[in-house]
């Protein structure tokens, strides 16, 4: 399996000029894989800079070191990730072979980027309005900035007691609409909602985007909530709304637990948040990887917890110890928890079975496994993190429709 790792420094040789100037696409195959990979050809003051892109894995710029460079040929090293790309342009085509970890795969490149289509991204001017927003969390310093999104019609309302959802991001640093592979969910997310009578607020994570403040080397995801929980307090001294309720995707759905455990917001989407012990489910999450692949499942929580030994990152740390069935199990508010069935990250069975089997029994609870839908809830094939960019689809209009009216249809019964 390919690893491509992110490169903070490198250094190219001089080259005045090249014919092959640009950016050159082309697919790698590796094993049941297909991953895209882009190489930069650049002017940077008198030289020719080249980097390296693999936009399925979310990896930009990694630096090259050019062996040799012509108008007709190329052989660069990518020393950060110990590979090799060899090429020469024929019938406009720069043909070679990428060699790393032993194997040496043809790679064709063609000139240009691929022009990737996001249908659903919302385009200006919107039906409603926004505003840019920002909350404290006091105790950690950290200043959070975000978009409020009032739904279609609001400000002809007499009684503006529409319901609204803070939305918490994955895992990662992530900016308010939650980019990721050049999609925009939340955004998404936000645009549906305001056009089906719900407000929602999204925020830059700590330290990213507009965010500032915010110790960050060593945050974990109780830090984290402690951002969220900052969010629902200050929805809620707005006095514009009805219920205040959360949107959590995969560990966002972790931390709108860890909310309701403390009867912090008055019902939780969980789009993918994972409720089972965190080093149970990272050892899930790489046997079906590996399983997709073409490789042996052989992966062990007892494994997981080794590897955390000898690479100890403290979010890491925290989260292969954390288990959330405590704060699940506390949880008194309604839940809607909703996995795909092709999600490698958040496996669906063990998922819901234990998100039911935890949670109190209400009538306004919901749990619904939908078929072929992804970590993202794009329709998908294999559901491999490497198809993620590849799918025009940012979210099914299904699961947008079912968050839509659960959230409404809960609002309607409890006036």
């Amino acid at each position: 399996m390919l690893l491509i790792l992110v490169a903070l420094t490198g250094k190219a040789q001089v080259n005045a000029t090249t014919a092959l100037e640009g950016s050159w696409t082309g697919k790698l195959n590796v094993g049941a894989m297909s991953l895209t990979i882009v190489f930069h050809l650049e002017q940077a003051k008198g030289f020719v800079k080249v980097t390296m892109d693999s936009p399925d894995q979310s990896v930009k710029g990694i630096p090259c070191t050019k062996d040799y460079l012509s108008d007709d040929s190329l052989a660069v090293k990518v020393d950060m990730i110990k590979a090799a790309f060899q090429a020469r342009l024929r019938d406009g085509r720069l043909d070679g072979i990428f060699s790393q970890a032993g194997m040496s795969l043809p790679l064709t490149l063609e000139r240009g980027e691929e022009k990737l289509l996001r249908p659903q991204t919302p385009i200006q001017p919107y039906p409603y309005l926004t505003e840019e927003v920002t909350f404290t969390n006091v105790t950690d310093g950290a200043t959070l900035a975000g978009t409020l999104t009032y739904p279609v019609g609001y400000e002809k309302m007499k009684k503006r007691r529409v319901p609204v959802v803070l939305m918490i991001s994955g895992s990662g640093q992530q900016d308010r609409d939650e980019q990721l592979f050049d999609h925009r969910p939340f955004l998404v997310i936000a645009d549906y909602l305001a056009r089906h009578g719900i407000a929602s607020l999204r925020y830059d994570d700590r330290a990213t985007g507009a965010s500032t403040g915010g110790e960050l080397k060593n945050a974990t995801s109780e830090d984290f909530m402690r951002d969220a929980s900052a969010g629902l307090d200050f929805l809620r001294s707005q006095k514009k709304f009805g219920r205040v309720g959360c949107l959590g995707h995969s560990e966002g759905g972790l931390i709108a637990f860890m909310l309701g455990a403390q009867r912090k917001t008055d019902f939780i989407v969980s789009l993918a948040g994972p409720c089972v012990k965190g080093d149970t489910l990272l050892a899930l999450q790489s046997n079906r990887i590996m399983q997709l692949s073409g490789m042996p499942a052989i992966m062990t929580a007892a494994k997981v917890r080794q590897q955390q030994v000898l690479n100890p990152i403290p979010w890491m740390q925290w989260f292969v110890n954390y288990d959330p069935t405590e704060n699940i199990r506390n949880t008194r508010c309604p839940v809607f928890a909703l996995n795909g069935s092709n999600d490698c990250q958040v496996i669906a069975a063990q998922n819901l079975t234990a998100i039911q089997s935890l949670l109190p029994p209400s009538k306004n609870s919901l749990f619904k496994e939908y078929l072929s839908l992804n970590h993202l809830f794009q329709h998908s094939q294999t559901g491999l993190p490497t198809e993620y960019r590849a799918i025009e689809e940012t979210i099914s209009t299904e699961v947008l429709d079912d968050i839509s009216q659960w959230i409404n249809n809960y609002k309607s019964s409890n006036k």
